[in-house]
């Protein structure tokens, strides 16, 4: 640590610089090749810029030829990341899977061996959902004297902090007011919050968040039965308004598949898990030894996640949830869509700047599974638009281009990847919502593919603000939710 704890409220105008420094160049200063404040290194730079040269010479000379090539990489690249997402799929079916702790479990260790535990709130501009804060962190069912939570706001969002004083707030939890100043992210508000906690585990919060009241003493029990090399539990999240409108159904069931069977499926196979932005339960000294957040990228979970796997320790998915609310708007949605394609190639940039220590540190699998996700998500998302584009060319024209570009061999290899991943898709889908016991998501699963023309606009947007614009946090509203959309409830596991 930079600096030392002071109490929430006393410290210094010394300390206050201190730690926003840390906060904000700390892992650069520390670890200069694991930031994403330089997104791309000169190697890197020049590498890209060359390949984009030998296409565009290629395509001059010899234009059919280069596009065929360019078709069957894509080809072989929706292939591999289908077969691979299957497998994770295939695992994560398995109940051992996830770690499941019972009611009698999580109570059975007394308060007086609970440990200490920090929760940090980073809000922006969000009055209006920080007074749910209270109802949420008080439904908590751990020690008062044990738990501290930091509500983290800059100290010029005046809307947010009169809402939070207004609301009583300051009662339940304590107030950080970050010190202004670029980048505005979420993970330099929670490096900051860091230097605060008291804590031995360090969880993360948004305002709007509604962890189901046992999550935390199921945490603590989960890290007792759990192997030292565990330095995170990331319990599940899903919505609360999944049946507000399309949007929100998809979403849902987006989730739904992802939490309840891909992470599970990750943590079988000994993978690099993408953390969830929020309720990832982490070891205070593992977070410290690590780096803490990386305040200039903009998916610092999935990134941390990343860095946990590659120090030797490993993430645990536990069965306790954790109630969101779904973007409802398309064009708020795409906002936070195109942030995350961002921060999953700011991420694998970063990682892959020293390819041969990356691939030392998560083994030729995890190197592998690594690239097919956090680089092949979003760029798959791209080339999707000029395939769909490619499509409706065919079927309203059938120019020869086209038809020169698919020969026999190549036409059939991706009709076969058509129908049987779009198919193979839209069944996890269906089982994830099916396990979910929610019958609403049954329309979302199978109107699937508009949603992946959503995801391929927000990819496109992301990968244009890399270059642009890498650290800017592009701001995701809350509070859209409708009444009777609302899950009143969250299904703790069964006893």
């Amino acid at each position: 640590r930079a600096v030392s704890s002071p109490r929430v409220g006393e410290e210094s105008e010394e300390f206050r610089a201190a730690a926003l420094d840390d906060a904000v160049n700390g892992l650069a200063r520390r670890h200069p090749l694991a930031s994403a404040a330089v997104a791309f290194v000169p190697w890197q730079k020049y590498t890209a810029i060359s390949v984009a040269a030998l296409i565009a010479i290629s395509a001059v000379l010899a234009p059919l030829p280069t596009l065929i090539t360019l078709t069957v990489i894509c080809i072989l690249g929706y292939t591999a990341m289908m077969i691979d997402r299957l497998l994770i799929f295939s695992r994560g079916l398995d109940a051992s899977a996830i770690v499941t702790v019972t009611d009698e479990q999580a109570r059975a260790v007394p308060d007086r061996d609970l440990p200490c535990y920090t929760i940090l709130v980073p809000a922006y501009n969000e009055p209006e959902v920080v007074g749910d804060l209270i109802a949420a962190m008080t439904s908590l069912d751990y020690p008062a004297d044990k738990l501290q939570v930091l509500l983290l706001l800059e100290e010029d969002d005046d809307v947010t902090i009169e809402a939070a004083k207004n609301s009583g707030v300051g009662d339940v939890v304590d107030i950080v007011l970050v010190p202004a100043g670029d980048p505005r992210t979420k993970p330099k508000a929670c490096n900051y919050g860091l230097h605060f906690a008291t804590g031995s585990i360090v969880t993360i919060f948004d305002a709007e968040d509604l962890p189901e009241r046992l999550q935390l003493r199921r945490v603590v029990a989960a890290f007792a039965s759990l192997p030292e090399t565990v330095a995170c539990i990331q319990a599940k999240l899903a919505f609360h308004n999944g049946s507000q409108n399309l949007l929100t159904g998809w979403f849902t069931a987006d989730y739904a598949l992802w939490f309840g069977y891909l992470l599970p499926g990750l943590m079988r196979s000994a993978s690099p898990i993408p953390l969830g932005g929020t309720s990832n339960h982490l070891r205070r000294d593992v977070i410290e030894e690590v780096g803490a957040w990386d305040g200039f990228n903009v998916t610092e979970d999935a990134d941390l996640g990343v860095r946990i796997a590659a120090s030797g320790y490993s993430t645990a998915v536990l069965d306790s949830t954790t109630l969101e609310e779904a973007n409802s708007d398309p064009i708020n949605w795409v906002r936070q869509r195109s942030r995350w394609y961002k921060g999953y190639l700011q991420t694998w940039l970063v990682h892959m700047r020293r390819p041969r220590e990356t691939f030392r540190a998560l083994g030729p699998v995890g190197t592998y599974r690594f690239t097919l996700l956090l680089a092949g998500t979003p760029i798959t998302a791209c080339i999707n638009m000029i395939f769909w584009f490619t499509t409706a060319a065919w079927i309203l024209g059938q120019p020869d281009l086209i038809a020169a570009l698919f020969p026999p061999y190549i036409y059939y290899l991706s009709l076969v990847s058509l129908i049987f991943g779009n198919i193979a898709t839209i069944y996890m889908y269906l089982i994830a919502s099916r396990e979910s016991d929610n019958a609403y998501l049954l329309v979302p699963s199978l109107t699937m593919p508009l949603y992946w023309v959503m995801m391929s606009v927000a990819a496109i947007k992301g990968c244009w603000q890399l270059i642009r614009n890498p650290s800017y946090w592009e701001k995701t509203f809350h509070g859209l939710s409708v009444p009777g959309s609302t899950k009143e409830t969250i299904d703790e596991p069964a006893s």
